[in-house]
């Protein structure tokens, strides 16, 4: 799966859907490393993007990047609600809670 992305994104496909998918691919292989540069990019592309900031946060998490997971899931919550995307948003809520204790 990684693999055909990566032939998209290298035949000029780029967009935060793929991304998105690239990234995802990435954190399922244990390259968190990738991950957040794919999702990082797919949040820039598509801001409104909440599943992108949720698995952005996850991402720097396990890089160890706590902070910038914070942030990333703070800017996703908010996004969640703005567009009612409760099941995201719940997700979000409890990752910043379990990070902050």
């Amino acid at each position: 799966m990684r693999e055909q992305l990566e032939k998209l994104l290298a035949a000029g496909r780029d967009n935060a859907l793929l991304r998105f998918g690239l990234g995802n691919a990435c954190l399922k292989d244990g390259d968190a490393a990738a991950a957040a540069l794919h999702l990082q990019q797919a949040t820039q592309q598509n801001p409104a993007h909440s599943a992108a900031w949720k698995l952005l946060g996850k991402a720097l998490q396990a890089l160890d990047r706590l902070q910038e997971a914070e942030a990333a899931w703070n800017k996703g919550l908010e996004v969640a609600v703005k567009q009612g995307d409760i099941q995201s948003s719940r997700e979000m809520t409890v990752f910043l809670k379990r990070l902050r204790r």
